[in-house]
């Protein structure tokens, strides 16, 4: 930080349950009642603005943020901005089937004017099945790296410019910031970085 500024900042660590199991059961109402709740306890906090600092629990941020007594930063359209600025036109996604085939993560990169690739039907289950099996609770193993990687590779065939990291813990087992030349956009970077950007405002 700039001189002697160092701006407070206020986390709320929410249990991934009570909105993971929401979300599986399809019951969004309650993955969005616990997060307007979350949000509500950082404003009571003394917060002026909150990121949900992760990307399934997007699935319900319209519905949160429509109630959040603070303004929220949306993961989705700050990686949308960050593909739109490096002049990106064709982007893959990584992450949970939610997020995957989410409308709510294609919408802004639609807008941006960017066409969103998912992995084909099969690739999907593995990767919703790895990353809830293995990456959430920690394991991070070295077939699975080389399996996510073989991914991207028949990603690259439909002519993309980048791969979205559309999952906190992806950046964790796909450390290289590309591979077989197709940079990673790694969302938890650039949600941080434009939550930084609007704290030094």
């Amino acid at each position: 930080m700039a001189g002697d500024v160092y701006p407070q900042f206020i986390i709320n660590n929410v249990d991934l349950t009570t909105i993971r199991d929401p979300i599986i059961a399809n019951n969004l109402a309650l993955a969005a009642r616990n997060l307007i709740a979350a949000v509500e306890t950082l404003a009571r906090a003394g917060a002026e603005f909150g990121i949900i600092a992760a990307n399934t629990p997007h699935i319900v941020f319209d519905e949160v943020a429509a109630k959040s007594p603070i303004p929220l930063i949306s993961i989705v359209e700050a990686t949308a901005a960050a593909a739109q600025d490096r002049q990106f036109n064709r982007v893959a996604i990584l992450g949970t089937k939610f997020t995957m085939n989410g409308d709510w993560y294609a919408r802004p990169f639609s807008r941006a004017g960017i066409e969103l690739v998912r992995p084909d039907a099969a690739d999907q289950d593995y990767i919703h099945d790895k990353y809830l099996n293995e990456l959430v609770p920690g394991k991070f193993l070295p077939e699975t790296k080389a399996a996510f990687l073989a991914i991207v590779d028949r990603l690259k065939r439909s002519d993309i410019g980048a791969v979205i990291l559309a999952g906190t813990e992806l950046p964790l087992i796909l450390l290289e910031p590309e591979h077989s030349g197709i940079p990673f956009l790694n969302t938890t970077v650039i949600h941080c970085q434009a939550a930084v950007t609007e704290m030094l405002k």
